[in-house]
């Protein structure tokens, strides 16, 4: 799920994280660069690493993990992450104005997501809120938390069908948009005009609604097949985005407009776009 690999924000600054065996990890060089305001956040780290060593034979790699982590190329990477307790010792040889707020806010974060597994609702009720302030509109959310339950219930099935995540899994997503739209993720972010940005967080409702179409198409096409293994899902995939190109191309036949559009939220958000017309 989304979820699992996301964004947190520490008095503006972004810190990504990943859900990793019932615990948040949090990417170690992301807090050094929110806490110091360095502007190398990874070499601040190799030389504290380094000072700590020397200094007191205190080895600050044992608090981290390798685990990976989006980049700003859209790539994931082994990431030096660190759990909250492991954070807490680290923080304590950062010399920073912002180590006691930013406690508070680590164990916050920390506290939201055992009442999101306790109780599922409220993390759907925090995205929503989230998407609201960002100036999305009520119904452009409720298509893009929808997407979002499409996404997994598909990754799901993959992981049930012996597809590897990571790179599997994106050759077979790029396979159902290059079906749907005619373009592969990259193309796509490309022609939307984005780099390090979330593709579907840009997209209009026809476009996550065929986005939707492709991927739970792919999903009943699996099951139908039983396909096993990659190459299988990979026909299946191809199939799946075929369905939902055809029916895209019948939309614009008839209503003579395209559904794809370069358009992006980076600078209006989508709510006021929503408002002067465009959909």
């Amino acid at each position: 799920m989304e979820t699992k690999n996301a964004l947190a924000v520490f008095e503006g600054k972004g810190i990504r994280k990943t859900w990793h065996e019932k615990e948040w990890w949090f990417s170690v060089v992301d807090v050094v660069e929110a806490l110091t305001e360095s502007t190398d956040a990874k070499d601040y780290w190799y030389r504290l690493k380094k000072r700590e060593q020397e200094s007191g034979g205190i080895e600050l790699s044992t608090f981290c993990r390798q685990l990976k982590l989006t980049s700003a190329d859209g790539k994931k990477y082994e990431t030096d992450c660190s759990n909250t307790e492991g954070l807490f010792r680290i923080i304590q040889s950062i010399p920073s104005k912002h180590a006691e707020p930013f406690k508070l806010w680590l164990a916050k974060v920390g506290y939201e997501r055992v009442q999101e597994i306790d109780n599922p609702e409220l993390a759907q009720k925090r995205m929503y809120e989230l998407y609201r302030a960002k100036g999305y509109s009520d119904e452009w959310i409720e298509k893009r938390i929808r997407g979002i339950a499409v996404r997994q219930e598909l990754t799901d099935e993959w992981k049930k069908r012996n597809v590897q995540e990571g790179k599997e899994y994106a050759i077979l997503t790029n396979e159902i948009s290059k079906a749907t739209f005619g373009k592969t993720v990259q193309d796509y972010k490309e022609f939307k005009g984005l780099q390090g940005h979330n593709l579907r967080d840009h997209m209009n409702n026809l476009e996550l609604i065929f986005t939707m179409l492709g991927e739970a198409s792919t999903t009943h096409i699996a099951r139908g097949k039983n396909a096993q293994g990659f190459v299988q899902n990979k026909g299946a995939a191809q199939e799946g985005g075929t369905v939902a190109g055809i029916a895209k191309t019948e939309l614009e036949k008839r209503s003579r407009l395209s559904v794809s559009t370069p358009e992006n939220y980076l600078t209006t958000p989508e709510s006021k776009k929503r408002i002067g017309g465009k959909k």
